[in-house]
């Protein structure tokens, strides 16, 4: 039976932000858009912005005036990030 667990913060930390969590991200974070191209028209840009806090991250962006109602009314970046597995939560001040 477990009896003493340490968490090595600075190590944890160290793979967050290294470069295999880094691939895993923005690889994931292509997927989104990839997928979010196909659900839009071709002329409007989705964008993949990688960037690092704590841990290595990533933002899709549809870079388009009417992203935020093809977002409204059919979900399309909520759908491309289940499409690629990943569980979107409502954000939370």
């Amino acid at each position: 039976m477990l009896k003493n667990l340490r968490l090595d913060s600075a190590g944890i930390g160290e793979i967050l932000k290294g470069p295999e969590v880094r691939e895993l991200i923005d690889g994931l974070a292509e997927q989104v858009a990839a997928d979010a191209r196909a659900r839009i028209p071709s002329s409007a840009p989705v964008e993949v912005r990688g960037y690092t806090t704590d841990r290595g991250a990533a933002t899709v962006v549809i870079a388009h005036r009417e992203a935020m109602g093809w977002q409204a009314r059919t979900g399309v970046l909520t759908r491309a990030a289940g499409a690629a597995g990943l569980e979107v939560k409502a954000w939370q001040r």
